[in-house]
């Protein structure tokens, strides 16, 4: 997915790309930056996205899944599942990540709540949910502020600890305010770690240019 696109960067010609889900709008983002680096995502800007918390609290009543999508893939993760309807046992989301001379692959599990009646057994849960999965961490993305039980309940469920050193929250936190403020997942840096989520291409140079414009044409419909 993005295959033109990227084709079209590495050329170094202008471009414009659209597509119906926010789903497959994180996909060619998360590709540019995998080919290009980092400094990529300053040359072209994504129209149709959540910009505030009233756009994404609009997004999540108007269509939960994507939403779901959208908030996923501001920290980088990937769905857990395509379709609206199956049963995710409780994982909306992952990140894969390596941190250890060994390779060994680590899991981050995601769960997804947009709306506003959220409580400590939704912490009890994820950490259930974690063991089951026997992920590493787990992270709790929510539109609205935790309450100070579910804070107590983060701190009692401990750490994760990085062969490479540092200690991470097992279980995490985040609002949609966080997201757009810029905050993400505490977990190990990028200089010790390497993002396996989504499949890696080879680093490309692409010719800089003018903003260009990556569209969403679902999020542009009245």
């Amino acid at each position: 997915m993005g295959t033109t696109i990227a084709a079209a960067q590495r050329l170094g010609r202008r471009w414009i790309g659209i597509d119906i889900t926010h789903l497959a709008i994180g996909l060619i983002k998360h590709r540019l930056r995998d080919q290009f680096g980092d400094a990529i995502t300053t040359t072209y800007r994504v129209l149709g996205e959540p910009v505030s918390e009233p756009d994404a609290e609009r997004l999540a009543e108007d269509d939960p899944f994507q939403f779901q999508a959208w908030a996923l893939g501001l920290v980088g993760a990937r769905t857990a599942h395509s379709a609206r309807k199956g049963a995710d046992r409780g994982v909306d989301g992952n990140l894969y990540f390596h941190d250890d001379p060994k390779g060994h692959t680590r899991r981050i599990i995601f769960s997804v709540k947009g709306g506003s009646n959220i409580n400590a057994a939704m912490i009890r849960d994820l950490v259930g949910t974690i063991t089951r999965e026997k992920a590493d961490i787990g992270v709790l993305i929510t539109m609205t502020a935790p309450t100070s039980q579910m804070l107590k309940e983060t701190t009692s469920a401990g750490f994760y600890t990085s062969p490479m050193g540092g200690k991470h929250a097992k279980i995490q936190i985040l609002t949609i305010a966080d997201l757009l403020a810029g905050k993400g997942i505490d977990y190990p840096s990028r200089s010790q770690r390497a993002d396996v989520t989504f499949k890696r291409a080879s680093k490309l140079q692409g010719k800089e240019g003018d903003q260009l414009d990556l569209e969403d044409s679902q999020a542009e419909s009245p």
